[in-house]
């Protein structure tokens, strides 16, 4: 049975979340404005440019219409998967964070924007990006925001008292593969007890998000069943950093312990995106200039980032359409990183952009991040992705808190895996 037979057999027997409750508001008046030339945006606060929505809301580029922003809180999900089941008060467009795949099961609830000339400006993102903007089914439904390129953050300092190499070309080289990487922390612990990363759950993600393969493929086949599969690969290497003691056991919750630990160097390294640059300033100021980047092993991955979409019930797509492409050519995605740091899914962006801090010594993290861009691999994330994930993080979480044997925690986290899935109807 091929995927979008099974995927509609899914929505017919209810399984597939929303669409069915959707589906059956066709015809009904959904929008929240009454006002013909008004498209209503949700978003979350800093997901876009304040000044770029004050423009819009004057008028959208190239249309009659223009946008009314509103901010929705941390329950934004909730919101707007509520508001599409129910049929009504719906944005004309909304912006979906990295988990944009949670909606693959009701994509009939969007707009396919290649319909709508989206096509026309698809060379102008980094192609992994605009991968994931496309549904199992094809129908391009996620227009690219921001990106989360990632990269190994380290304090040069604490790896020069360690006596290890300490320029980001040479920390680069040292650790090309993950095995390196943590023979490298093996050092640094020995030398100054300092660990390299804070937790071995943070290993395990970071290695899966610089990989082409993740947990279930384009059949909805569970790929960590297989031998030598990325996510066994992810455990594995996660495992031996911690059994090589190179993890601080520090949830990554943005709180005074994680603070700490960067601010006085018993934690001297981190790999994340971008993003986290502004963090780490935030988070430990008075580590400026002491910090670096280096190429993560094997290749970058991404973390985070967002997208744009139409719900199906836009009163006007057209001017919807041309409001997602004004906010995000090339110029205006920069403005929007010089606005509220959203980095860019626009190569040419970084063409009009500079850097002139000095938080990470003379290095550019803008010229960093939009180069190991250029290598994220394109990758699969299956709708039920986050419903299986959270069983390998918290058996992986079990073996770092509480010794938990590895293996024992495997086998639970596959159990709970196959449990859901099943209950869904993926598996039999």
């Amino acid at each position: 049975m091929t995927p979008p037979t099974r995927r509609r057999l899914l929505q017919a027997a209810g399984l597939a979340g929303l669409g069915a409750a959707g589906l059956s508001a066709c015809g009904s008046n959904a929008s929240i404005s009454d006002d013909p030339h008004e498209l209503v945006l949700w978003y979350w606060n800093r997901s876009a440019s304040p000044e770029l929505l004050e423009e819009a809301a004057t008028s959208i580029p190239g249309s009659d219409s223009h946008v009314r922003a509103d901010v929705i809180g941390t329950t934004f999900d909730t919101k707007l998967r509520t508001s599409l089941a129910g049929g009504a008060y719906i944005p004309d467009i909304t912006y979906i964070n990295s988990n944009n795949a949670l909606y693959f099961r009701n994509e009939d609830q969007f707009l396919d924007m290649t319909e709508l000339g989206a096509d026309e400006v698809k060379g102008d993102y980094y192609p992994w990006k605009w991968d994931l903007g496309t549904t199992p089914e094809g129908r391009f439904c996620f227009f690219p925001l921001d990106i989360g390129p990632t990269g190994f953050y380290y304090r040069q300092d604490v790896f020069e008292k360690a006596g290890l190499p300490t320029s980001p070309e040479e920390v680069s080289a040292a650790v090309t593969t993950w095995e390196d990487w943590i023979a490298l922390g093996t050092e640094l612990l020995g030398a100054t007890k300092a660990k390299l990363v804070n937790t071995g759950r943070h290993v395990y993600d970071q290695f899966l998000n610089a990989s082409p393969e993740r947990y279930l493929d384009e059949d909805d086949a569970p790929l960590y069943l297989e031998d030598g599969s990325a996510v066994r690969e992810a455990w594995t290497t996660a495992v031996a950093a911690i059994e090589a003691g190179i993890t601080a056991g520090i949830p990554d919750a943005r709180g005074p312990d994680q603070n700490a630990a960067w601010s006085n160097g018993s934690t001297a390294g981190h790999i994340n995106a971008a993003w986290w640059a502004q963090i780490l300033q935030e988070s430990a100021p008075d580590t400026a200039g002491l910090w670096r980047l280096a190429e993560q092993p094997v290749r970058p991955g991404n973390s985070g980032g967002s997208f744009a979409a139409i719900p199906r019930t836009c009163k006007d797509p057209e001017a919807a359409m041309a409001f997602i492409r004004w906010i995000n050519t090339p110029e205006n995605q920069a403005r929007a990183y010089e606005d509220v740091q959203l980095f860019p899914s626009c190569p040419a962006s970084f063409d009009s952009l500079s850097y002139s801090g000095d938080f990470f010594g003379d290095q550019d993290p803008l010229a960093f991040f939009s180069k190991a861009a250029e290598s994220v691999p394109s990758s699969f994330i299956s709708t039920w992705e986050s419903l299986v994930s959270g069983s390998f993080a918290l058996e992986l979480d079990n073996v770092e808190s509480s010794g938990k044997d590895p293996d024992a925690a495997w086998d639970d986290a596959v159990a709970a895996a196959k449990k859901v899935l099943t209950k869904r109807g993926v598996l039999s």
